[in-house]
């Protein structure tokens, strides 16, 4: 059952995250896991280190034979062998005796401190210690980074290089994760040519596809480019379907509108999908529209280049970051002061998304229009860092006048 038509922007955003859940999770090599979604807790299950080592180069030895000792009366004791990392002693320290051991080696017995090499002086098979050092210095000792037992990740934190380190060190060689989400794109449209080829008489370079499978692949999940569609039912219809088989998210883009070569919808409706809404109060992006099918979404995208880069930043972005497990959604915010004015001329009562140049000064932020703003001009959305948002009863903002700024290059910070 179709709801509402023009929706707000707030009422669709709200729509599309109530209609997707997080994917399941699944095991992946470790390897293949950064910037994913833990799946669940990480729990130590053997200590971490696994025994006392040397956190330094230099010499185990008695903490008791050191007292006093200083540069002007060091204290002279005897090299019994070399130790390093990984290997064994059968030596033991006993007094006045001292064991060379490397950065990570095991800690032998009888000692119980490590003087720096650089707090040494040698001399054949003796070193002379030039500081006294106290009981258990520069030694990590079992367990000191993670304990068995211990929670050391929590399910829904996002793996970055320092917590795949932690994960190795647990002997984790796969985890379990949110996946990344697989979303197929389809353009449509018998206009559309490859980007390689010169156009001819009413065609034109299919930018979409590749401005689409860019913003996807940045989100981090997987696009999967389908071959163009043409304007022709059956075709629509089978593309349609494999892609609906293949992803967990489908990605329309054109041929939803109402003209007699605009299949999407009523082969849709053939497949069972539902429409959730079509048409939001926006400008660019209005016909954007939103089904689903067997719980997955479906987002018909607008064939105009900034209105699909619109329509996937602020409504498909958000929901695969929650398909994928990440709690914060949405992009920063910030107040800002607009250069020059800006007038909504006829298009009154819809949301404005304004492409701006955004920078902070000592008083505080402002923004600069980037250029021409319709729906087809690329290169002043490539010239922008930041949209700024007219509100939808707000028809005119003055030079100076305030404007709530979206940072899209700046990563999520809000739930």
């Amino acid at each position: 059952m179709m709801s509402e038509p023009d929706l707000t922007y707030l009422q669709a955003q709200a729509k599309i995250l109530a209609g997707v859940k997080p994917l399941s999770p699944v095991l992946l090599a470790l390897d293949e896991t950064l910037g994913l979604v833990l799946g669940q807790p990480a729990i130590v299950r053997d200590p971490v280190p696994p025994f006392d080592n040397s956190a330094m180069d230099g010499y185990a030895v008695r903490a008791a034979d050191l007292e006093g000792a200083s540069a002007d009366h060091p204290a002279g004791l005897l090299v019994l062998s070399d130790l390093q990392a990984g290997g064994s002693t059968s030596f033991t320290v006993q007094p006045k005796t001292a064991i060379r051991i490397m950065t990570g080696a095991a800690i032998p017995e009888g000692a119980d401190t490590v003087v720096r090499k650089e707090d040494t002086r040698s001399e054949g098979n003796q070193v002379f210690i030039l500081r006294t050092v106290p009981a258990g210095a520069n030694i990590r000792r079992v367990g000191e980074d993670m304990r068995p037992g211990q929670t050391v990740l929590e399910a829904g934190c996002v793996l970055r290089p320092a917590e795949i380190g932690v994960l190795a060190a647990l002997g984790q060689a796969q985890v379990c994760v949110i996946p990344p989400a697989t979303v197929a794109i389809l353009t449509t449209g018998n206009e559309l040519v490859p980007v390689e080829t010169r156009p001819g008489p009413g065609q034109i370079r299919d930018a979409n596809a590749h401005s689409m499978q860019a913003q996807i692949a940045q989100i981090g999940a997987r696009p999967v480019l389908f071959p163009r569609v043409p304007d022709t039912r059956d075709v629509v219809r089978a593309a349609l379907q494999m892609a609906i088989d293949q992803a967990d998210v489908v990605l329309v883009n054109g041929g939803v509108s109402v003209g007699d070569y605009d299949f999407v919808k009523g082969v849709l409706a053939e497949l069972g999908a539902e429409l959730v809404f079509w048409r939001v109060r926006q400008k660019p992006g209005k016909p954007l529209a939103f089904w689903q099918i067997g719980g997955k979404p479906i987002f018909g995208i607008p064939g105009n280049p900034v209105s699909a880069w619109i329509a996937i930043e602020e409504y498909v972005r958000p929901a695969l970051r929650k398909m994928m497990g990440y709690r914060l959604l949405f992009r920063p915010q910030r107040c800002a002061r607009l250069q020059e004015p800006y007038d909504k001329g006829a298009d009154r009562n819809r949301l404005h998304f304004l492409r701006v140049r955004a920078e902070k000064r000592e008083e505080g932020w402002w923004a600069r229009s980037t250029g021409p703003q319709g729906s087809g001009i690329l290169t002043s959305l490539s010239q922008a860092n930041a949209l700024a948002l007219i509100p939808e009863d707000t028809t005119r903002i003055a030079a100076g006048g305030e404007v709530l700024l979206q940072m899209t290059e700046w990563p999520e910070d809000r739930e």
